[in-house]
């Protein structure tokens, strides 16, 4: 039997397998006829057509900011991913630890847990983000020091302060990478006037994105002139992708700065020494780490494998399961 470990993200899906490590990491897109409901394709596939698709196709995403926001896609896309690994060892009831982000709501929860427990898992466990990314980046939580996290996902943004195996503070916003995409989308729609899709949002954040004394770096960027309705191209520099996601960015500063305010004294002398980790795929915007340093004055490590924390943290965590009973 082969337990497993799932990061069900709003971009991406992480599929980690007991004893063998991450065997698939894949967008969370689904493509839909919309005449049959039938899916077309999953994942990379998927991901392709997204904003390319003729009228009766939908690439949709059914995670919106880290949360199930449609039940029965998501359900056919993690049996899909889940049947999809069975080729690299065939396992029947695993019991697997699936992440969700650290303010979902009961309800949300139950969600997340059936659509796991349709793939006919023997136990699933429920794990909060900011816990297993910790665990993920190496952090030993089980003992009693402060430990802070900063996990920029896709859908939310985590902000955690653990100790004793526990979350002592916590803070979940609905912005991370998806609301940096629309920040970019909107920004050139108002200034340039021009319309531009989520994946050209998504290759502009990821080549010249920054939050942070920018280096000016420029690229050129295809859309729709919203003037002529014609084909259009613009040059954008960092600079201004640092303008169109300051209010955003400025938000999780906050975030992190009530949390930081909320951590009890002891703790915070810990994280003074320590600092904060900072993971998840919006981690690697430019000039992340620097701001937050400059902002909360404590120490910013950037994980390793920002992209990969969570996914890992479940692989720890399998392997102590007896902890989580």
């Amino acid at each position: 039997m082969k337990d497993l470990g799932i990061d069900l993200g709003t971009a991406n899906i992480l599929i980690y397998i007991k004893g063998e490590g991450i065997v698939l990491n894949e967008p969370s897109v689904v493509a839909i006829d919309m005449d049959t409901k039938r899916p077309l394709a999953f994942g990379s596939d998927a991901n392709l057509m997204l904003g390319k698709t003729p009228f009766k196709v939908k690439a949709i995403r059914p995670m919106k900011d880290g949360v199930i926001a449609d039940f029965q896609i998501t359900e056919m896309m993690l049996d899909y991913f889940v049947n999809k690994i069975k080729a690299k060892g065939i396992f029947k009831k695993p019991r697997i630890v699936i992440c969700c982000p650290a303010d979902t709501t009961p309800v949300e929860k139950n969600a997340i847990k059936e659509a796991a427990e349709k793939l006919g898992a023997k136990k699933v466990y429920l794990e909060e983000e900011p816990k297993a990314a910790a665990i993920g980046v190496g952090l030993d939580i089980s003992k009693p020091n402060g430990n802070m996290i900063i996990d920029i996902g896709g859908g939310t943004t985590d902000i955690a302060v653990l100790s004793l195996g526990g979350i002592v503070v916590s803070r979940s916003l609905k912005i991370a990478g998806n609301v940096f995409d629309n920040d970019i989308k909107e920004y050139i729609k108002n200034k340039y006037r021009l319309l531009i899709g989520d994946k050209t949002a998504s290759s502009i954040k990821h080549e010249i994105g920054s939050v942070y004394e920018s280096d000016d770096s420029k690229m050129e960027v295809r859309g729709r002139d919203l003037e002529t309705g014609l084909p259009s191209i613009i040059e954008i520099s960092s600079s201004e992708i640092e303008e169109a996601l300051e209010d955003d960015i400025k938000k999780i500063v906050v975030a992190c700065k009530s949390v930081l305010e909320e951590t009890p004294p002891e703790l915070s002398a810990d994280i003074i020494e320590n600092g904060a980790i900072l993971t998840g795929g919006g981690s690697l915007l430019n000039g992340f780490k620097e701001l937050l340093e400059a902002e909360l004055k404590i120490p910013i490590f950037l994980a390793e494998s920002p992209l990969t924390s969570v996914a890992e943290g479940t692989g720890i965590m399998l392997d102590n399961l007896y902890m989580l009973d």
